[in-house]
Order: structure tokens, then sequence, then C-alpha cells
């Protein structure tokens, strides 16, 4: 039995050195994932499958985890402004450069991270980078565009407001991180984006678009060497650090609590339920991928029959207690969310919670060790077929990089998978869900949800 992190870890690299010979003669096909530096810290990822087609760009450490109460939501403003318009480029002109490349540009703000990229033909792969470089270190950030953006960003929030998944989930983490960056939204309150200013975002963008905190990846048609030069060529005087203090790190610390917006006019009640997991650092990440496929999800309207392989599916299915769940496992640097969220009638939520605290409770003491291979088997499969294409390889070297500072090798990872059975699962689902703290965050029909300690008491 594992009875902490270390003796896991170490269990891990035992295992890895024999097994990874065995399954790298499987993934002789799978390229190498080559990495460079360059002096002031930039990191240059990639991996060329040879294609006509390529995926580059970057991934930046600059997400809402990084902003102060005052500022909540510039980073996503930030992201916004980037197609505005440069010293070089007009909106216009920028707009038409990429459509003439038959490129796509596109850009996303995570809680911890940023990311720019853009997929090309594979000898465009210079117009590509000089584009990115441009829009990220040279963006004219024009008051006209900032209060053009600001209207737009008004109007995603109150989009937000109508996709109750996403909703119930910036609930779920202001509740399970309560006063920290964590628990504030991506896109911030409307009181800041009213308010965001040049300055602000100016301020943001000196601290934390600098090269110690980036990752310049690319996957597809696209060769290392040249990749390596482009990003001296582009990116070598970008500076190696912002203000001293700005890349510090909050804790946050995770609280069981709950948030409740009822509205009995609602027909369906939509919650989340979660405990703290781990952050991707953490070995344990692994069982709790494995506990997570094992809770599953399920939807009434597909019709699934009874072989199921989840076990909360079968036994919500057989008696009607809800219309869909969904198990997620989010990780941040140092700490996560490890859940369920579920869509349900007003009668049947209190029975729902509790068949998902038994599931929860029989992961911890009964899973068996058929279950946990057939889940291994699927979360490798999965694993893979999430490789398809250079965009999703893209985004596997770049969330990989800035999480491990290295993209882990298909062999460590099988091996790490492989190694798990059933008394670690039900080890380390006993450490994170055995009397811990629950959060919950719902909407809906809620008037006769159970009270927290009574919830609590379901984690016993």
């Amino acid at each position: 039995m594992f009875r902490n992190i270390t003796k896991l870890a170490t269990s891990f690299r035992r295992v890895i050195s024999p097994y990874s010979t065995q399954v790298s003669e499987k993934i002789l096909n799978f390229p190498e994932t080559k990495v460079s530096q360059l002096s002031n810290g930039l990191r240059i990822a990639s991996e060329d499958s040879g294609i006509p087609t390529c995926t580059v760009g970057l991934w930046i450490d600059a997400g809402s985890r990084y902003e102060t109460e005052a500022n909540n939501g510039v980073a996503h403003f930030l992201e916004h402004m980037a197609f505005k318009g440069t010293e070089k480029r007009s909106q216009t002109g920028l707009e038409l450069e990429v459509e003439d490349m038959g490129a796509h540009l596109n850009a996303c703000t995570s809680r911890e991270q940023t990311i720019f990229q853009a997929k090309c033909l594979t000898k465009d792969v210079r117009k590509a980078i000089d584009i990115l470089s441009d829009i990220i270190q040279s963006s004219k950030y024009g008051q006209s565009e900032i209060e053009i953006e600001r209207g737009v960003i008004l109007r995603e929030m109150q989009e937000i407001e109508m996709n109750l998944q996403e909703l119930v989930f910036d609930h779920l983490h202001a509740a399970a991180f309560q006063n920290t960056p964590l628990g504030r939204t991506i896109l911030g309150p409307v009181e800041n984006i009213k308010s965001i200013s040049r300055k602000d975002l100016v301020d943001f963008k000196t601290n934390h678009y600098v090269a110690s905190k980036m990752v310049l990846a690319g996957a597809g048609g696209v060769q290392h060497e040249e990749l390596v030069k482009l990003a001296e060529e582009y990116f070598g005087s970008l500076k190696s650090h912002g203000a001293d203090g700005a890349d510090f790190l909050h804790t946050c610390k995770f609280t069981g609590s709950e948030s409740r917006l009822c509205d009995q006019s609602m027909p369906l009640v939509h919650a989340a339920l979660a405990v703290e997991g781990c952050g991707w650092m953490n070995p344990e990440s692994i069982p709790l991928l494995i506990a997570n496929i094992l809770i599953g999800n399920w939807d009434r309207s597909h019709g699934s029959g009874g072989n199921i392989y989840s076990k909360l599916a079968h036994n919500v299915g057989a008696k009607n207690l809800c219309h869909s769940f969904l198990s997620f496992n989010t990780c941040y640097k140092d700490t996560g969310l490890w859940g369920i969220y579920l869509v349900t009638d007003e009668k049947t939520f209190n029975d729902m919670l509790s068949t998902v605290q038994e599931e929860w409770h029989r992961l911890c003491t009964s899973v068996t060790d058929e279950e946990v291979n057939r889940a291994k088997n699927l979360l490798l499969t999965n694993s893979l077929l999430l490789l398809d294409g250079s965009t999703p390889i893209f985004e596997d070297i770049g969330r990989q990089m800035l999480n491990y500072n290295r993209r882990i090798p298909l062999p460590e990872m099988e091996a790490r998978i492989e190694m798990i059975n059933a008394d670690i699962v039900r080890e380390v689902c006993s450490n994170y869900l055995k009397r811990k703290p629950v959060t919950i965050a719902a909407i809906g029909p809620i008037e006769k949800l159970m009270d927290y300690d009574t919830l609590q008491r379901g984690m016993q």
C-alpha cells in the first residue's frame, strides 16, 4: 500500500525503467519531442511529424491566477486586444494577411495560462511566427479598440450567464477557493471590465509576457532547428523577467463550502460536487484520473444499456435519478478539483447526491482490479486519441512544458498507468474522499436541497 506521495513517486521511478523498454517498441512511430532554451529563458518544444501543415504558438504562464482583486479580468482582456492592430499591422491588415495564408489564428485564457496559436501550411511557419511575435510584443492597445472590446467582453459575460455549466463551475471555484485568485472568474467582475485601462493592460503584459514564462511550441510539419532560429530572431530580445514579485504564486486554500442559487422557476437542477484534487506534479494524479474514469459520465438521452462500465451510471439509470452527469478532474499547479457535475430533477436531487457519495465510498473500499484494469485501458486509449492532429499535439506539448518543464514520454506515461492497481486506487481515493471537506455549487429549484452538514456527513 502507498501511504504518501513520496513512496508513490519512488514506485513510479522503479517501474518505469523496465516497463518503458517493453512499451517503447509499440510507439516507435511517435516522433520525438525536442526541447531547447534561449539565453533569456524562452523554451522551444516541438514534434515534427512531417505533414504539410503545422500548429505553432506561445503558451504563457499568465492566467487569471496571477491577477489581483483589483485587476481581475485583465489577462482575458489582454488576449482580446492582441488581434486589434499592432505598430506595423492594422486589424484589417492582420486579418487579410492571415486569410491570404489560409491560416487560422486563435487565443484563449484560462486560470493559469494564456495561449496564442496559428495553424498554417508548413511553408508559412516564418510568417506565422512573425505575426505571433508582432501581436504579442507590439500590439497598440488603442483606446477606441479597448472600448469596443469592453463591450464584447460584457456581452461574453452575458452569454456565460446563460451557460449553466460554466456558471456552476465559476460558483464552484468561488466556494472552493474563497478569497483567492482561483476563486475568481477568468473574465472578471463587471465593474473591473468597465474600468480596466490601457495602463492595466500594459502593466500585466510587461510583468507576465516575459521569456521565462513562455514556451514556443510546434507540432506537425515543423523542424525544431528552424523553430529555434525563428525563436532567437523574433523573441531573442524579449526580457527574461517581469517586476519583482510578479511571478509570485499565491497559495489557494481549498474550503469546504456551498454556493446556492435558488430559482424555483427553472425545470432542472444544475450542480457540481467536488473535493480538493491534486496538482499536475503530484504522482497521485494518475490514480485520481483512473477513479475519474470509473465514475464516468452518462446521459439519459444516449440510451446506454445495462452493461455500461460505470457503476454509478448503471445505478442512477436504473433508479432514474438524473438526466446526466459528468465526472471531472481539474488540475492546477498545486491543487485541483475532483468531482461530478450533474443535471437532475428537484425531487431526485438529494437521492442523487447520496448515491454519488455512496459510489465515492465504494471507490475507497471495494473497487476491483477488473474495474481498474478497464479504466486504465480507457485512460490510455483516450490519451492517445486526444493526440490526433497537430493542434492537440501542440496543446499537449505546451501544457506539459509549463506544468512539468518537459513532455512526458509515452512509454513513461503508459508505465505510470500500468502500475496502478485496485489497492492504490482505494488508498488514494481514501486520502482525498474520506472525511474530507466537500464543496457544492447548485443552481435551480433547490429549495429542498439537503443542508451542508448532512452533505458533509455523507463523506464519513
